[in-house]
Parts: C-alpha cells; structure tokens; sequence
C-alpha cells in the first residue's frame, strides 16, 4: 500500500544577530555584578549560621617553642626517632593504656622495593668492603658489623621474594595536661616508658602548631620525620590490641566487647579470690553473681551466700541447696557465742582471745556508743561469761557449751558499774527482739549450697544479724579448709558501724590462708567507697566488675579505679549486664551473657518469675491428677517436689 508524501517547504535559517564589542562587554559586566552581588549575599546569610568547625575550634591557641596552650589545656607533641634492632609486639600498648588524654598519628609512606634493594646492595657491598680490609689489616672482627650485614641480607631476600614490604614509618603523640607541671611530669613518663625499650623520643621544637596539626584526624603530616621499617616491625606498632582475659581454667564470666573473646578465669589462681562488684539497682549484679554462683557449683566450690532480699531462693531449690531463714518468728538460731572446733595451730586461749573481741563488735553495734569504762567491764565479762560454761584455756573446744546473750545479762546483772549495760542488753534477752541471740545454734551448713536469708528481719536487726552470721560462717570456715566463696549481697549495711565494716576488712584480708574467696555486692557506692575499710577492700579484691552506674557515684569510681573518660561513658550508658571487668592488672569491657537454661534459674525479673511460678503450680496440678488415677501405694510420694532443704519457711 502506498504511503503518500508530505511535500516539505523550505523554511530559511535564523542568524543570531550580530553583536558589537561593546555591547559584549556590556553585558558581561552586568553579569560579573549581579554574580558579585550575589556572592555577597551569601556571605552576609552565611555569617548567620553555626557551621561544625564553629562547634569544634577552640576559643584561643597559643604557639610556644615547645608546647602549645590550647584554651585553659597545655599540650605538647613528641616525635619517635630511632627504635633498636629487635622491638616486640605490642610496644606501643603501655602508650594506649595510659589513663591520660592522648592523640596518636601514624603514618606509613609505602617505598619501591626495586629502589631499596639497589640501596641495600650498595650498603652490603660497603660493608662487606670494611669487613674484608679488617681481615687483612689483621684487627679482631667486629660483630656488630657482621650482624649488619647478616640483617641487611635477609632483609633483601624477603624484599625480593615479597615476603617483607619497605616503608617510611612516622609515629607522633600529642599529650594534654591541665597545668605547665603536669605537661611535663607526663612528658617524663612516656619518654621514660619509651627509653625502657630502647626507643628514641624528642619532644618538637618551634614545631608545636605542626605537631598538633599532624595528629589531627585530617591525615596531615606537616612534621615529615619518618624511620625506615620493614613490614614486621611496622606491624609491631599496630595500636589496637584489646586485653584477653582468658585462661585455662576456671568458669566464663562473660563475653570481651573489645573481640568478642570469652573471658574465663579462676579466681582461685589470682593472688586473692576475693571480688566485689558495684552497680546500680537493676543494672544485673545479682543476675552476674548467680551466674557464677552456678557455674562455680559445678566445678565442686562450696558456696556460702547471704541473702538480704529472698533472690537466691528458686536457684537454691533447682541445685538442692540449703535454705536457711533468719528472722524473729523463724525456728533458726545462730549463737554468737559458738567458738571454732579447731583453727591449725592457735591455743584454745588465742580463740577464747579473739571470740571476746568479735563479741564486743558486735555488743558495740547492738548498744551503739560506749564509754572507755562500760568496754572494760564487757571485757570483763565475757571472759567470764565463757567461764561460767567451764570455757576456759584448758577446755576442750570440742566437748564445750556455749553461752548465750542471757548468760552475759547474768554475769552483768553482778557486776558493779553494769546496771545499764545490763538494761540494754535486756532487749535481746527478754525484750521485743528476744530469741533471735539468745539460743544455741540449730543451722545445718553440710550442703555444698548454703543460703542465708535476712528479709524478714527489722532494719535495726539487720547489721546486728549480718555481723553474727558472718561470724558463725568465718568460725565454720576456720574449722574446716576447704575451697568457698562467701557472698556478702547489700555489704553497705556492713559499712555503716565501723566494727562491722572492720571486722569485713579483716575477713577479706585473712580468708586467703583458709581457701576462702569473698564476693561484696552494693548499689550504694558512695556509702561503701566512702568509709576507709570499703576503699581498702577494694584494693584487696584481686576481681571487680563495674556495671551501669549512677551520675552522683560516678566520679568517685573514676577517681578509685582510674577510668579514662570513654570508660567512664560507657558505665552510664551501659545496658543491663554491660559493664568493665578488672583481673588483677587486666581489665576489659564485658557482656554478661547465659544459657537460656541458667537463665531461668537465676532470674530476677519479676515477669519471668510469675511465668515460672505458673507453669510450677500447673505441672503439679497434672501430677496430681496423676497420683489420684494411680494405684493407692502411690500416695505416699511427697506432693512437693524439691530438691531444697528449707528451714524456717
């Protein structure tokens, strides 16, 4: 089919009209003014905003020959010059781990390996020149020349098999310190940590402003001062090296945030077993305790807790633990007066001696002040308290009965000067907290769990019934070596009488000879940090776990442990279970992590806890629908299944 064509017409072509120099001129210049005019503008708009460098620059920096002012901060920048022939790996990490504001750049210029190996081959040849003409002159050779030569030439056989590469390496530190004094005694220290291994520091000269300019994070080298290195010593000052906390042995802690390494240890292997660990209420410090308390089960420890707030109890019953409650209504009885069977070597009269003066910590807690004279006459009358039972330094420890809080009122109700020490004590005796102290010891600790709970008990009872358990178990463990952990839960009651704060102090420095590890847990820091016996059973904690702290005790940790600033940070912004874990001198930022099996038995929370209270009740429900389909022989199985041992409940 046959398309018919559109004839087309010939339209002329347009000429753009022709325009004269002037008239170019003209408009260009009309053109460059409103451009002008607008660039104008811009300025006058762009001095309204905040830019980011405006946040970030400092308000004054002044240029000394040696050190810079940077605001109300005095900073200095040091340089490395030389390193010796042989340098470890991770020299550079006592730098890093300083508790000090620091800025570190590295630089690494990559050289042509072709153009090296032609600078070596004239070096060896030089060398090997001197070496020969020694041998022909007849002098006694020279080893530090020999080994240059040796190192020169692996060195060029790695380079031309590729297994070395060849850099110029520039390492710089710019310190921060708050006054001109600081600035130096900081200096001192790094040069002096860097001369231990041999390496050559300067501090810049009329460089300051450059110096502080190539450690900023722009990638800037404005000094230029680099030494050659091959790739394994310029390995070696790779900055970045997380702390491991692993060993052979022991239970899992938790999971390194630095690498995700496990961090497993044995608290028995450190210098003391003692740990402490210090968080704020929900931050998962009795969750972290448990944890270890099951896992430490399992390698055959003996475990000893005192718990203040019943959160023990559903893992005491799943490990067959015993359960022990002490309060005013309970059935339990702990004896302050009770006395070691055996402790090694000391004599009867040594054990008499020390019970007399743990008995009056605790009378001293339970009467508050006391005059010099009222301490003689308790003096006094212990002693003869313990007498009037035949306790005496002849005795037989084994064979003896204790005294009781009534025997003492006894001894105090005749003697002279006594009638108000008599009156206060006739509270505990026959008064609203009668029974508690004044009843022979009834408690069973032959379980390889055994918890104390205090709940139930009155405040004003609580730090007089810490002391005399703590001391019931620290007379058990004398009579008996065996590798425990005693874990003190709240221990800030224990710091608000300074006896029983002492006679902490006291435990946590002896337990060490007896196989004993101690654990204190507190959410009030500034209470426990604040009394000197707190501070001092810090130092002696071989193991300590800081978790999610509070604003207002945050700096007291800081200044204590020593934290930098990021540490510090990471503390208040932590999630539950996040926080740092110290070993010995090692320390590293840990995630407390369990299986979903742990964690159904050391849960705190209370949601869970109902969840699992629920599904108890309804798998007893079923098997007791079970009992009553079964054969009557059946109903002499028990009702409640459990493996717990409990007294008083």
């Amino acid at each position: 089919m046959a398309i018919p064509l559109t004839p087309q017409t010939n339209i002329p072509e347009q000429k753009a009209p022709v325009l004269s120099t002037a008239e170019i001129k003209r408009r260009e210049s009309a053109a460059l003014k409103a451009e002008t005019i607008t660039l104008e503008e811009e300025k006058i708009y762009r001095r309204g905003l905040v830019e980011i460098k405006d946040l970030i620059a400092p308000a004054a920096f002044e240029v000394k020959p040696t050190y810079f002012r940077l605001n109300e901060s005095y900073g200095r920048t040091l340089f490395v010059l030389t390193y010796p022939r042989y340098i470890s790996v991770g020299w550079f990490t006592p730098i890093i781990n300083l508790s000090k504001t620091l800025d570190v750049s590295m630089f690494f210029y990559p050289t042509r390996s072709d153009l090296i190996l032609k600078q070596l081959k004239k070096r060896v040849g030089n060398m090997q020149a001197q070496l020969m003409s020694d041998v022909e002159k007849g002098a006694p050779r020279d080893p530090m020349l020999e080994t240059a030569i040796n190192d020169i030439e692996k060195l060029r056989d790695d380079l031309t098999q590729g297994i070395e590469k060849f850099f110029q390496y520039a390492l710089y530190v710019t310190i921060y310190a708050d006054t001109l004094d600081d600035l130096e005694e900081l200096t001192s220290e790094i040069e002096a940590i860097l001369g231990g291994k041999l390496i050559y520091s300067k501090k810049v000269f009329y460089q300051a402003e450059q110096g502080f300019n190539s450690t900023l994070p722009i990638g800037i080298d404005e000094l230029m001062i680099s030494f050659n290195m091959n790739t394994s010593p310029v390995a070696s000052s790779f900055p970045f090296i997380s702390s491991e906390l692993s060993s052979d042995n022991g239970i899992l802690y938790g999971i390194n945030r630095h690498n995700n390494s496990l961090i497993l240890f044995d608290r028995f292997s450190l210098q003391n077993a003692n740990y402490v660990i210090f968080a704020t209420s929900g931050a998962g410090k009795s969750y972290s305790i448990k944890l270890e308390v099951l896992r430490s089960l399992m390698l055959g420890v003996d475990i000893i807790i005192i718990d203040p707030e019943r959160e023990y109890l559903h893992l005491c019953e799943a490990v067959g633990g015993t359960y022990i409650d002490i309060s005013l209504a309970s059935k339990n009885k702990i004896n302050p007066y009770d006395l070691p069977r055996s402790i090694g070597d000391a004599t009867t009269e040594d054990i008499i001696r020390s019970a007399v003066i743990t008995l009056k910590g605790l009378l001293k807690i339970m009467f508050g002040q006391i005059t010099v004279e009222e301490d003689a006459i308790l003096d006094r009358a212990l002693i003869e308290t313990y007498a009037s039972k035949d306790v005496t330094p002849q005795a037989d420890l084994s064979k003896i009965e204790a005294p009781v809080m009534q025997d003492l009122q006894s001894i105090l109700e005749g003697m002279e000067g006594a009638r108000e020490l008599s009156l206060k004590l006739n509270k505990y005796t026959r008064g609203t907290f009668a029974g508690l102290f004044n009843q022979p010891t009834n408690v069973d600790m032959k379980n390889q769990l055994v918890v104390f709970s205090v709940r139930d008990l009155e405040d004003e009872l609580r730090p007089i019934a810490l002391y005399s358990i703590i001391t019931y178990i620290w007379n058990v463990i004398r009579s008996e070596i065996k590798k425990r952990i005693l874990v003190i839960d709240e221990a800030w009651w224990l710091m608000t009488h300074e006896d029983s704060a002492k006679f902490i102090f006291a435990l946590v420095k002896r337990c060490r000879k007896y196989y004993l590890g101690v654990t204190t847990i507190t959410q009030d820091v500034n209470d426990f940090l604040n009394s000197p016996y707190g501070k001092a059973i810090v130092t002696n904690s071989a193991l300590q776990m800081l978790l999610r702290q509070s604003p207002a005790a945050i700096d007291n940790i800081q200044d204590i442990f020593l934290l930098t600033q990021g540490e510090k940070y990471l503390l208040l912004e932590g999630g539950v279970g996040e926080g740092i874990f110290f070993a010995g001198n090692k320390h590293a930022a840990i995630k407390v992590v369990a299986s979903y099996n742990e964690d159904q038995l050391i849960t705190s929370d209370p949601r869970q806890l109902l969840e699992i209270e629920a599904a108890k009740r309804q798998f007893e429900a079923e098997a007791g629908k079970e009992d009553e389909t079964a054969e009557p022989a059946e109903e002499v199985l028990p009702k409640k299944i459990s493996g717990v041992k409990e007294m008083g409940i």
